[in-house]
């Protein structure tokens, strides 16, 4: 029995370096120049309001930690995988996700302390998760115990309204934060934001690298890299692409990061389209049930049926 759990325990140990070494492998394709950056960015020297760090541990291999949105007092809108040890639908599947801890207001990772950490009360993970590959449906809702106080550092993003899609638009240039692995693949430190052009991308992924890739469907829309050939990476999924209207001045979140292995091999990062995922959301946040939208509907039908 011992030797068997000597072999399961080893077994296990494999599992989880996988990962780690597709990483391993991304970083044999890029060249080392000092000139040259992975994820580069500009350091945050003050507060990304919305920004939040969701996390499981600060061990890559234990699940790690990446990024998510505050959009109103008590919730977070994030990437559905941060919320597994295991990424892939293989070890997802069937299993409950876990409760991460939230930290808000930060700006350096040596910040995630009680002080800031915001106590979670319940996740959701959407319904359709990973139904068919392990990019499908990528989103799940934090709810937090408190509502969170707003300050002049940390306050919500709004989600798009009707005719906001510049996710949509080739070119347009949104922005996203995040602490996720740079030139010396390792976590950021310090918060760093890019500015990220919007690229066509539906259809297969055509990798040159990654092995596991999305299909982009309409639900899903991409960015490229930066002018300088800076990207997002490894832990910065669940950050928010935001974008900023100059007709009406109004900030917005667009997408929320899924794919975050562009780095500086692949050329597209993937997310999750805000705008097609607002009726789960709001149905979310508001506490719906079908036994509430059954109700509802028998309410509705009970009234059309009197003014007949």
């Amino acid at each position: 029995m011992k030797g068997l759990s000597v072999a399961v325990c080893l077994l296990g140990l494999m599992i989880c370096l996988s990962e780690a070494l597709s990483v391993e492998r991304i970083k044999e394709h890029i060249p080392v120049h000092r000139d040259r950056r992975m994820v580069g960015g500009a350091l945050a020297t003050t507060h990304v309001p919305w920004q939040a760090m969701v996390f499981l541990s600060e061990n890559i291999l234990d699940g790690g930690f990446a990024g998510g949105a505050l959009i109103a007092p008590r919730w977070i809108l994030t990437a559905g995988r941060n919320l597994f040890v295991r990424k892939t639908r293989e070890h997802t599947k069937g299993k409950e996700p876990l409760v991460p801890k939230v930290y808000l207001g930060i700006i350096r990772r040596a910040n995630a302390s009680a002080l800031t950490e915001v106590a979670v009360e319940k996740v959701f993970l959407h319904p359709g998760f990973q139904n068919t590959s392990d990019w499908d449906n990528d989103l799940a809702l934090i709810q937090l115990k408190e509502p969170v106080t707003f300050t002049d550092s940390l306050f919500p993003i709004p989600l798009p309204e009707l005719g906001e899609d510049k996710a949509e638009k080739a070119g347009e240039k949104g922005v996203i934060a995040g602490w996720g692995w740079g030139i010396h693949f390792t976590p950021a430190e310090t918060l760093k934001f890019l500015s990220l052009p919007v690229v066509e991308c539906q259809g297969k992924y055509l990798a040159k690298v990654a092995e596991n890739t999305p299909t982009v469907d309409d639900k899903m829309f991409c960015t490229g890299p930066s002018e300088y050939q800076e990207n997002v990476c490894s832990g910065d999924a669940g950050g928010a692409l935001a974008f900023l209207d100059a007709k009406t001045n109004r900030v917005y979140a667009a997408g929320i990061l899924s794919f975050d292995k562009a780095c500086n091999v692949e050329e597209k990062a993937v997310y999750m389209k805000i705008s097609a995922y607002l009726p789960w959301i709001h149905s979310v946040m508001r506490g719906d049930s079908e036994k509430f939208s059954s109700i509802r509907a028998s309410v509705m039908t009970d009234m059309y049926s009197r003014q007949a």
